[in-house]
């Protein structure tokens, strides 16, 4: 059964901005996950639309079902990279373990940065590749398993790498803090594991902190996230004295014993002091399992009880089946329960056959999605998910979703139709390379030297299938920046890079300023960047108070009537326009709050003339006259016009209807508006007052404040041009403890007072007000 999610709503606009093929069967299908064909159509022919559905062979299905693509996720300083790193340990990746914060200043392996290291905060996605000896809960045998893993940033700053990551991916761990539970930024994840169907089981890390309550965790997943879950694990001790866990599926306790916890130890005893609530935690898994999985629903029906087999069948089931999330526990810091959640990994992700792809051919525009499937021997389908300047040159990070990927053969790009050579390739282990031939399908591999954007598709040349690239949030912040003293080559080098490597991170001139406007995700953000100018290309740069983004909109109907005459010897230019500007609400159908709307009949305007119009309206609409601002939420209807058969042109009614617009603008009483956002204050109880202060001095609206324990959690929207420098005072008012983050909500009107500052400020850069 499939699940349908709705995308969370966009707002955007609020925002700145030759080998044979094997048998196969011909099928038509849609698949769950959606794709796109490229921006150029090319010419369609009249016969049925049918594809070449590949069989996987049997060593395709050897290799696909003892192989995991999975990334690590969840809200910052929940303890990701350390998991990973334990991950990695475990598994034999690596000799030792290094701690994000660890004394010995070598830092975890996943965070190759400099940056990275001395933050203690992952920047960038990074990933990795490991085996594992897992456990299967049904059989109890062991069987190795090649994992790939993609470790990303918990700062929301940072969302396109956990973007990026989840869109190439077959399944996720969310992690979550066993005090905090669920919080902003695990929100953010769960919507972008949705929007990519990346099916997720969750790991309750942190189990030794005093606080720790997984079952109040558990209860949010549920409330929150809206997935139901249910713990397959219970803990042995808790906070200080955890020790171990009991695994409810296979019932058997589990303990890390030897040094660094490398050792497994199994017992069929369950400890007394657990036993009652392990009976009471496995009844609630097989609950929580009978209401989305209609197998064991129908024996307990039956007044049956499911055995462990079908318990854990029934969890594969439904996880990958997007119904279900099952609940590990454990602690990375103190090297506890970790390996059986790479059990977990192994037994209920999907694999790359079970991940549902497609792409669609580009040579038929309404082409159905293509499904494609994991075969070695299938035409060739890559796509590029990230981009990384290396030591030697682009390195181009891929996901190979059908066919082999061989060294030395050649790739065309299938948005530009070039044909390249792969010259090198290599597997990624954190920012080490190990250098291989070719890559089968359903893995993750890094290239140089092939010159493409992020979300490119490559291909054999043999198909013209393109697949979807990753949702890129819009930028919320900007700032001006210089570099100190003059201007070097490296300046616009380093500007140029980032952008490639980040989409999130825009540049671009001012018309008006001539300054060099950066935008992006955050304060962090930006800061970082400019860190790693001066750090990596020696140029040391000053940054001004970041601009907002703010719209502009009208509140009420004008109507318009504008005649457009001028005569310059020779043909001249005439146009007149008739209709009437109006408030719009967010269309969904046509996915913006703008709309240009033709109502001329009988030819009073000739047709070819329309799209000038509306050309000149939505350049009217990039720059309001009351404060300099984009204008959104505003519809403009042509009623009616004249024309001249010599004089009139559609750069005369072009310029007929921006002057129409510009005329009547002041009439529809325009206001400005601000994003406000979402902000998520963290700290410990005794300063609940301070932080309530410190929000309702920036014209903050307290939404929510809830105490856990010793520490409380304030929720309040705040505008966005009151959020700078917060960060400062929030560490002064609570000792450096306190932590937040924020995220975009909506756009509201501005205070008339502030309104008559904007506009009294853009007035006075105006040309007739410097003179």
């Amino acid at each position: 059964m499939q699940i349908l999610r709705r995308p969370p709503t966009p707002w955007s606009w609020a925002l700145i901005g030759t080998r044979s093929p094997p048998t196969c069967l011909l099928v038509s299908w849609v698949g769950r996950r959606a794709a796109s064909a490229a921006s150029v159509a090319r010419k369609t022919s009249n016969s049925p639309l049918e594809f070449p559905k590949y069989e996987l062979s049997g060593a395709d299905m050897k290799r696909v079902n003892f192989q995991r693509n999975i990334g690590v996720s969840a809200h910052i300083d929940s303890g990701k990279t350390t998991l990973t790193e334990r991950i990695l340990y475990y598994s034999g990746r690596i000799r030792d373990i290094h701690e994000v914060r660890g004394r010995d200043a070598v830092g975890a392996k996943m965070d190759s940065m400099e940056l990275e290291r001395e933050k203690g905060i992952t920047i960038q996605s990074a990933a990795t590749f490991c085996d594992w000896n897992a456990t299967s809960p049904i059989t109890g045998d062991k069987d190795k398993y090649a994992i790939n893993i993609i470790d990303t940033p918990g700062h929301v700053d940072f969302t396109i790498e956990v973007e990026r990551a989840l869109r190439v991916l077959d399944g996720a761990i969310l992690v979550l803090c066993a005090v905090a539970g669920v919080q902003s930024q695990t929100t953010t994840v769960d919507r972008q594991m949705r929007r990519y169907n990346v099916p997720r089981i969750s790991f309750v890390n942190k189990m030794d902190r005093p606080g720790a309550n997984p079952w109040r965790v558990i209860n949010q997943i549920r409330t929150k996230l809206k997935i139901a879950a249910a713990a397959v694990q219970v803990p042995i001790g808790v906070e200080d004295e955890f020790r171990g866990v009991v695994d409810l599926v296979r019932w058997k306790a589990v303990y890390n014993e030897g040094e660094k916890g490398i050792n497994v130890v199994e017992s069929d005893e369950i400890p007394a002091e657990v036993l009652g609530l392990a009976k009471e935690k496995r009844a609630e898994l097989i609950e929580q399992l009978a209401e989305v999985d209609e197998q064991i629903g129908d024996l307990i029906l039956c007044d049956e009880i499911p055995t462990n087999v079908q318990i854990a069948e029934a969890i594969r089931r439904t996880t990958v089946g997007l119904k279900f999330s099952p609940v590990f526990l454990g602690s990375a810091i103190k090297n506890t329960a970790v390996q059986p959640l790479l059990d977990g990994v192994c037994s209920y992700l999907a694999n790359p056959a079970e991940s549902t792809v497609t792409a669609r051919d580009t040579t038929q525009p309404a082409s159905p999605p293509i499904p494609l499937v994991p075969a070695a021997e299938a035409p060739l389908v890559v796509l590029a998910f990230k981009l990384e300047e290396g030591r030697f040159g682009q390195l181009t990070y891929m996901r190979v979703y059908q066919g082999t990927l061989k060294k030395g053969s050649y790739v065309v790009n299938a948005r530009t139709d070039k044909k390249v050579k792969v010259p090198r390739l290599v597997r990624m282990h954190s920012n080490e390379m190990e250098d291989i031939d070719s890559i089968g399908p359903g893995e993750i591999c890094a290239l140089f030297g092939v010159e493409c954007s992020s979300g490119d598709t490559f291909t054999d040349g043999t198909t013209s299938f393109s697949m979807t690239s990753m949702h890129v949030p819009e930028p919320v912040i900007s700032l001006a920046i210089k570099p100190i003293g003059q201007e070097t080559p490296n300046f616009s080098r380093a500007l140029s890079r980032f952008q490639k490597e980040d989409p999130t991170f825009k540049v671009h001139i001012d018309p008006e300023s001539k300054e060099t406007i950066i935008s992006g995700m955050g304060e962090l953000h930006l800061e970082i960047h400019v860190e790693r100018m001066r750090r990596e290309y020696n140029v040391a740069c000053t940054t001004d108070k970041p601009r907002v983004a703010y719209r502009e909109t009208v509140t009420q109907r004008a109507h318009f009537q504008f005649t457009h005459k001028k005569q310059t010897g020779g043909a001249g230019q005439f146009a007149r326009v008739i209709g009437y500007v109006e408030p719009m609400e967010f269309d969904p159908e046509i996915g913006r709050d703008t709309q240009f709307e033709s109502l001329i009949m009988g030819g009073a305007i000739p047709s070819n003339y329309i799209p000038a119009c509306e050309k000149g309206y939505f350049e009217a609409l990039e720059k309001g006259t009351l404060s300099g601002n984009p204008i959104v939420g505003c519809r403009m209807v042509l009623q009616d016009g004249s024309y001249h058969i010599v004089d009139s042109s559609e750069l005369a009614f072009r310029i007929a209807t921006i002057s129409a617009f510009r005329e009547i603008y002041m009439q529809t009483r325009p206001i400005i508006l601000e994003p406000i956002m979402t902000v998520e204050v963290i700290a410990p109880s005794e300063f609940q007052s301070a932080v309530i202060g410190s929000l309702n001095q920036r014209r903050g609206t307290i939404l929510d404040s809830e105490v856990r324990g010793e520490e409380f959690v304030c929720t309040a929207e705040v505008p966005l041009n009151d959020m700078f420098g917060y960060s400062s005072q929030l560490r002064g008012v609570t000792q450096g403890k306190g932590e937040f983050s924020m995220e975009y909500r909506t756009h509201m009107p501005v205070l008339p007072i502030i309104q008559k500052e904007l506009a009294e400020a853009y007035r006075k850069t105006l040309p007739q007000a410097k003179k």
